[in-house]
């Protein structure tokens, strides 16, 4: 692969796709940054888009649509349009059956794209992270952030959460250097955080910030009253209950293992932010 081959960057416009998509132009890379609303247009939902942000390369960044996962089928597109490279963003749990408390979780997306990957004689890569730590400043608790409490029943489980930055330097070492083939790296910050650490943190960086612990059903009440729909809440419940139940506390090695340093703290995320 030359620099002035075309990195696809499927979700080049999210959370880590756009951070992928410039460490790649950093280092000198030809990016094609595709999303529904990027000028390169792929909707996992409309299989007539993919081919023509698949055509004309041979590496691939590629963060599923979690809500109608389509991976394998993107994959035997990939395979057909002479993609050689293809790193995947999967998530920590993905392997495990009882990962969710209320629901097995013997057919999730995640497992079944990782799968399509190892059964395909693409080169591949799997990410397998934990929460980010941007959630808190860009994502799914930034609205809560905002208002200055973290009313979340998460309770006094801890988790390392990983700075979406590492995730991507992981990502664009996987795409462009040899040696990160057929392997599987789970993400995690260097140590567990409980929320009031977290808001302790933020509090710290000049963000006041305090957590009280809700049940479900206050935390479900509660996003209905900000407009979210019922069936939403219920789903955000339930995607936190691994990290609620402390599934998500333990230390992961992969950002080590591939960039050589220990990943990044909250408290150095919140420096880089301000």
């Amino acid at each position: 692969m030359t620099n002035t081959e075309p990195i696809l960057v499927i979700g080049g416009t999210g959370t880590t796709g756009r951070r992928v998509a410039h460490l790649l132009r950093e280092a000198g890379h030809t990016v094609r940054a595709a999303s529904r609303t990027a000028p390169h247009r792929f909707d996992w939902t409309d299989p007539a888009t993919w081919n023509a942000a698949l055509d004309g390369v041979r590496t691939a960044y590629v963060v599923p649509n979690d809500a109608d996962p389509r991976t394998p089928d993107l994959v035997a597109a990939a395979r057909d349009r002479g993609l050689e490279r293809l790193v995947l963003l999967s998530a920590r749990g993905a392997d495990v059956p009882d990962y969710y408390s209320d629901r097995p979780n013997t057919d999730n997306g995640h497992l079944r794209g990782e799968k399509a990957l190892a059964d395909s004689d693409l080169e591949w890569t799997v990410v397998r992270p934990t929460w980010f730590t941007q959630n808190f400043t860009e994502g799914f608790f930034a609205p809560l952030v905002a208002a200055g409490d973290l009313r979340l029943p998460v309770h006094d489980a801890a988790c390392p959460y990983v700075d979406t930055d590492d995730i991507a330097e992981v990502a664009v070492a996987a795409l462009t250097r040899d040696g990160h083939q057929g392997r599987t790296y789970e993400l995690s910050g260097p140590r567990p955080l409980t929320l009031d650490e977290v808001a302790a943190a933020f509090t710290a960086a000049g963000t006041p910030l305090t957590r009280t612990p809700v049940t479900v059903e206050e935390f479900v009440a509660e996003r209905v009253a900000d407009g979210i729909p019922e069936e939403v809440a219920l789903i955000w419940a339930d995607v936190l209950g691994p990290l609620a139940h402390g599934r998500e506390s333990h230390l992961s090695t992969g950002v080590e293992e591939v960039l050589g340093r220990p990943p990044r703290t909250l408290t150095e995320t919140l420096t880089r932010r301000g």
